[in-house]
C-alpha cells in the first residue's frame, strides 16, 4: 500500500472514532507514532508481578523439556531479586491447539486471562535467556498507557520471496523482530490485537515467517506502531544485554550414526544434469544411505522410478511412494528419514547433531513449520523445499492410518501436516531448515545460525553456498 493509501485508512479508523463516540470501546492508541507524543502523567514502576513471560515452547517432548528449565531459572532468579514473581507460560500448554505457535490465535485468550493483571508481556524462545533486573530497568522507560513493540530490530537488504517482496522499494524501512532476543508488547497493544484477531480476516490463510507477520499485523498499515528497536535485547552477550541466546543447534550428545539416517532426494529426468550433480558436488558424500527418486531409472546416478508420474506441482504420490519404500525391506532399517528436493542444499552432519536430542522412538516430524489457516482453527506443516525429517515410527503411524493424498499431484509437505494433525502428532519447527535461498533471510540472522538447509538454486551458484553457509571448516569424526 502507498503512504497515501496507509494514511487514509488510519483517518478512516479516526472517523470511526468520532462517529461512535467517547463511549465507544474502539480503542486505537498506535497510529502514526501519537503514542509516543502523548503526555502520560501516571508513569509508574512495573515489578516483575506485571510481567508475563510466554516461552514459545513446542510439544516435542525435548523442547517441552528446555522450556520448562527455562521457566524454572526466570522464578527462581526472581525469587533472588525479591521484586516479585512474574507469570510465566509454555506456550504449547495454553490450550490444545497445535496453531499456538503463531501466536495472533493465543493473543484473546492471554488478554483475557492476565491482561487485567500485566502491564506487559514478553516473548522468548526456549534458548532465550534473560536478565530480570535489566529487563525491569529497560521497560520501565516507556509509558504503560500506550501501546510499545519492542525487540532487537531485523530487516531485509532487499525484497525477499518469503515476505512476499514487501516493502520492494526500500526493504530496510520496516523492522521486525529477532525472536532468539525476545520481544514485547505493552498490554494496551495486546489488547487490541486480540480484538482484531477476533473481528478481523487476515490477508493471508499461510503463516511463512512469523516474526514478520506479526510485526505487519501489529504495524497495521501504517496504523499501528512500528517495531521500537531496544538495544538491550541481544543474541549476542554484552555487559548491558537484557537477554541472550545460546543456540538453535544445541549439544546433546555424539551425532547420530550416519547409518540411522536414510536420505531421498526427489527428482525428475529434466533435472538429472542440472540439479544432481550439485548433490553429488556437496553433500551426498555425507551420506550413508542415500537414493534418488525419479520419473525415470538412470542406472549412471542412480535414480530409482517408484512408479509414479512427474508432476509439475506439488509431489504427494512420489512421497507417500517414498514412505512405503522407507518401510519397506528394500531399503537398509533405519531411525530417520530425510526427504529432499534436488535443489535443497543439506549439512547432513549438522542434521545428526541436531537429532541426537530428539527420542527416535517418538512419532517426531522436523523442519521448517509453515501454516495454513491458523486464527481458523487450520494445521501446521513443515514446508518441503527445506527438507522433511520423519522417524520411522511417525512413518509408521501415518501409513497405518490411512490418510494420504487426494491426488499425486497434492502438496505433499501440506497433505502431511494435515494428516499428523489429524493424528495429534505435532509439527516440530527448527528455523535452522530454509525454504529459500540465504539471500532471502537477514544476515544477522542466518549468519549467527547453523543452518542446515537452504534452497531453490536460481540466481545463485549452489556449490559456493554450500561451502559458504553449509560446510563445517573442522572436519569430525564421522560414525
Amino acid at each position: 500500500m502507498s503512504p497515501q493509501g496507509m494514511v487514509s485508512g488510519c483517518k478512516l479508523v479516526a472517523v470511526l472514532m468520532l462517529w461512535l463516540g467517547p463511549g465507544a470501546t474502539v480503542k486505537h492508541t498506535g497510529g502514526a507514532h501519537a503514542a509516543e507524543r502523548q503526555e502520560d502523567n501516571t508513569h509508574r514502576s512495573v515489578d516483575l508481578e506485571e510481567v508475563v513471560f510466554v516461552i514459545q515452547s513446542q510439544r516435542n517432548s525435548y523442547h517441552a523439556h528446555r522450556a520448562g528449565q527455562r521457566k524454572v531459572e526466570i522464578l527462581q532468579q526472581a525469587a533472588e531479586l525479591g521484586k516479585g514473581s512474574p507469570v510465566v507460560l509454555l506456550l504449547h500448554e495454553l490450550s490444545e491447539y497445535d496453531g499456538d505457535w503463531s501466536i495472533l490465535p493465543a493473543l484473546p485468550h492471554l488478554s483475557a486471562t492476565y491482561g487485567h493483571s500485566a502491564s506487559w508481556f514478553f516473548f522468548i524462545e526456549e534458548e532465550t535467556r534473560v536478565r530480570l533486573s535489566a529487563l525491569l530497568h529497560a521497560i520501565n522507560r516507556y509509558s504503560l498507557q500506550k501501546e510499545w513493540f519492542l525487540g532487537k530490530r531485523l530487516h531485509d537488504k532487499e525484497a525477499s520471496i518469503i515476505h512476499h517482496y514487501a516493502f520492494s522499494e526500500d526493504p530496510s524501512s520496516f523492522g521486525y523482530p529477532d525472536p532468539a532476543a525476545g520481544w514485547a508488547l505493552s498490554t494496551p497493544l495486546l489488547h487490541r490485537l486480540a480484538a482484531r484477531v477476533q473481528h478481523e480476516h487476515l490477508k493471508s490463510d499461510f503463516t511463512i515467517d512469523l516474526k514478520h507477520e506479526i510485526a505487519l499485523f501489529i504495524w497495521e498499515e501504517g496504523c499501528g506502531p512500528k517495531l521500537t528497536a531496544v538495544p538491550e535485547f541481544c543474541t549476542e552477550a554484552r555487559d548491558d544485554c537484557i537477554t541472550t541466546f545460546t543456540t538453535y543447534l544445541p549439544y546433546c550428545g555424539d551425532p547420530v550414526a550416519k547409518k540411522d539416517v536414510f536420505v531421498a532426494v526427489k527428482t525428475c529426468q529434466k533435472f538429472h544434469s542440472e540439479r544432481v550433480p550439485v548433490v553429488k558436488a556437496t553433500w551426498e558424500k555425507d551420506a550413508s544411505l542415500l537414493e534418488y527418486y525419479s520419473d525415470a531409472a538412470d542406472a549412471s546416478i542412480p535414480t530409482i522410478n517408484l512408479g509414479v508420474p512427474n508432476t509439475e506441482r506439488g509431489h504427494c504420490g512420489k512421497t507417500f511412494a517414498i514412505l512405503r519404500r522407507f518401510l519397506s525391506k528394500a531399503v537398509a532399517k533405519a531411525d530417520w528419514l530425510l526427504i529432499a528436493d534436488d535443489d535443497t542444499l543439506v549439512s547432513l552432519p549438522r542434521l545428526r547433531r541436531l537429532l541426537r536430542c530428539y527420542n527416535p522412538k517418538e512419532a517426531v516430524i522436523l523442519g521448517e513449520r509453515y501454516g495454513y489457516s491458523l486464527v481458523q482453527n487450520g494445521y501446521s506443516y513443515t514446508t518441503g523445499g527445506g527438507g522433511m525429517v520423519l522417524s520411522r515410527v511417525a512413518v509408521s503411524l501415518l501409513l497405518s492410518s490411512g490418510c494420504g493424498c487426494f491426488s499425486d499431484d497434492a502438496p505433499d509437505d501440506m497433505v502431511l501436516g494435515r494428516c499428523f494433525t489429524a493424528l495429534r502428532v505435532p509439527i516440530t519447527h527448527s528455523p535452522l531448515f530454509h525454504q529459500a535461498r540465504p539471500e532471502d533471510y537477514p544476515e544477522t540472522l542466518i549468519s549467527s545460525q547453523q543452518a542446515i538447509s537452504f534452497h531453490k538454486h536460481w540466481n545463485i551458484d549452489p556449490v559456493a553456498v554450500y561451502k559458504h553457509w553449509l560446510q563445517d571448516t573442522q572436519p569430525r569424526n564421522e560414525l
